[in-house]
């Protein structure tokens, strides 16, 4: 259903925990119709803290050590980026920021293994223009002004449907909009350098010259005949 009820252009952001979980995401996104085009990198500051509480919990061991075939302790999360149609940096300003944040997050764990750091709905919000913003698997927490929350563990809704849609009546009505003065002052991306070439830099190809015609003297007659590469004459 993803695959369907996305626009194109859209963008899909997937935690993958990391290790296995990249090559599993990617392999979805692709299912979906995105193409993968960045990886954000969640880097815990305190996973050690957490790890001695897991397991006072009785945290899967599994989930401490990332899996059986990490050989050493994971400290970060990965979170992938995929881009559904053709989406031009240079061009395309209206629907995207870009050279705004950085793909790295550095911030705390917490509590609980369910949550995520704040600091990706800023990256995606910074990014994205588009207002229709959808959160799968979302809890209570997870709440967010902009934002439909979709998740089985959601204790209430607040979800109206006319009044959502109503949002949504115009196309330009999709997109949150900007300013000259915010286009002024926001990072551009670089113009794609095109290749001049020199005349110096064109190498020469010899070009043969045509292998001359031998012509045969024969002595006058009554007859005149033409032959390849010999000429009669009478």
């Amino acid at each position: 259903p993803i695959g369907e009820i996305s626009a194109s252009p859209s963008f899909l952001f997937l935690w993958v925990g990391n290790s296995k979980g990249l090559e599993e995401g990617r392999q979805l996104l692709s299912k979906w119709g995105f193409r993968r085009a960045e990886d954000i990198v969640w880097i815990k500051t305190n996973h050690e803290q957490y790890e001695d509480k897991r397991k006072e919990l009785n945290t899967s061991i599994e989930r401490v050590v990332d899996n059986e075939e990490s050989v050493f302790v994971s400290t970060k999360e990965h979170c992938l980026m995929g881009i559904k149609g053709t989406v031009r940096r240079n061009q395309d300003g209206h629907i995207i920021h870009t050279n705004i944040d950085t793909d790295v997050i550095i911030a705390e764990e917490p509590p609980h293994v369910t949550w995520k750091p704040d600091e990706l709905y800023h990256i995606i919000e910074h990014f994205c223009l588009g207002r229709r913003r959808l959160e799968l698997f979302g809890e209570d927490h997870n709440i967010r002004k902009g934002w439909l929350t979709l998740g089985s563990s959601l204790t209430s809704s607040n979800f109206n449907k006319e009044k959502y849609f109503s949002n949504f009546d115009m196309e330009s009505e999709c997109l949150v909009g900007s300013t000259a003065d915010i286009e002024e002052l926001r990072p551009k991306s670089p113009p794609r350098k095109v290749p001049i070439i020199s005349p110096s830099s064109i190498p020469s190809i010899p070009i043969p010259m045509p292998m001359p015609i031998p012509i045969q003297s024969i002595p006058l007659n009554n007859s005149t005949s033409i032959g390849r590469g010999q000429i009669f004459s009478s």
